[in-house]
């Protein structure tokens, strides 16, 4: 091969290497940050494509996402946010409140962050502002903390003798502490005595439960947290096993057999975050996009637990419930 004919055909590969690198920067790639694991979560990234679908990007399509994966391991989340800055996506987006968009914080102070967090996201330094939030990040404040006083209200008013009251947190979480003083301050204005139960780690669950009934706990609030949500079955089944009733903070707890929950629309906090991962990626600046906060509420009650526990629903609880489970 004569030596013009080489750089011709070298010049030719560049230039197709050069093409083929601008076409894969041109689909942008959101990097996925989760405190769980891909096969429990699947609905959230389910309801997120759907979001992201409602402002014109299609996994696969025209959008690229990278997925971390902590599966429960909060310790490995600044070293999983760090990679997918490594990767230099165009957007990070957070699951698992706080701890996951703090791990995201730490890692850039450039890429979008989109995070949802159950804490007030300007209390805990997420932000500056609801309304503008300013920085790389905004996200959805899904206000778990601030429905600690009515999750302790409709359990008593379901179990009205529980006068002891034991919570369940995360020590590991970093809403844990936010929850246990804001149940500390309510059980206090309600008169009842609150018993703080601590599990980090899936051994810690037949020694809580051992002291909620060591300690004469008449109910237990199972505390809004990633890796408590992971674990809904096993919480689910020691709670019958032990005759406790018992409200979570989402409604898949109900699905899977406990007795009540309250809380927000998880899905929709996620379809949320999946819109503001769109309009970033079309242009719009995280300071400038408001942190949303939920107006809607679900009330699950699963009536075929209440009657196993030997407890009648009153019709001020029925009435109100988003769905009863017979």
């Amino acid at each position: 091969m004569k030596r013009r004919e080489l750089l011709l055909l070298l010049g030719g590969a560049m230039t197709a290497a050069h093409a083929l690198r601008a076409q894969q920067k041109a689909m942008p790639v959101v990097g996925y940050l989760s405190t769980a694991s891909p096969g429990e979560n699947a609905p959230a990234v389910a309801a997120f494509r759907q979001g992201l679908s409602e402002t014109g990007y299609v996994e696969g399509q025209n959008v690229a996402i990278e997925y971390r994966w902590a599966e429960g391991h909060y310790d490995r989340l600044l070293a999983l946010a760090a990679d997918l800055v490594d990767r230099q996506v165009d957007v990070i987006v957070t699951e698992g409140g706080d701890s996951s968009a703090f791990a995201a914080k730490r890692a850039t102070s450039t890429i979008p962050i989109v995070f949802h967090t159950g804490t007030d996201p300007v209390e805990s330094g997420l932000v500056t502002s609801l309304a503008r939030p300013g920085g790389n990040l905004t996200g959805v404040s899904l206000v778990t903390t601030e429905l600690m006083p009515k999750l302790l209200e409709l359990l008593s008013e379901l179990v009205p003798q529980g006068r002891v009251i034991a919570l369940l947190v995360n020590p590991n979480g970093a809403s844990a502490e936010p929850q246990m003083r804001t149940a500390q301050e309510a059980a206090r204005t309600k008169g009842l005595e609150l018993r703080i139960l601590k599990a980090g780690a899936e051994g810690d669950f037949e020694a809580a439960f051992a002291s909620l009934v060591q300690q004469h706990a008449g109910a237990l609030v199972v505390g809004s947290d990633p890796f408590l949500f992971s674990r809904r079955k096993h919480l689910v089944a020691l709670a019958s096993r032990d005759a406790v009733p018992a409200i979570y903070p989402r409604r898949e707890f109900a699905a899977a057999g406990g007795l009540l929950s309250y809380g927000t629309s998880f899905p929709a906090a996620y379809r949320l975050k999946g819109i503001y991962v769109g309009k970033i990626l079309k242009g719009a600046k995280p300071a400038d996009l408001p942190v949303q906060q939920p107006t809607t509420f679900e009330l699950v009650i699963n009536l075929k637990t209440a009657k196993v526990l030997g407890l009648t629903v009153p019709p001020s609880i029925l009435t109100r419930a988003d769905e009863v489970i017979e």
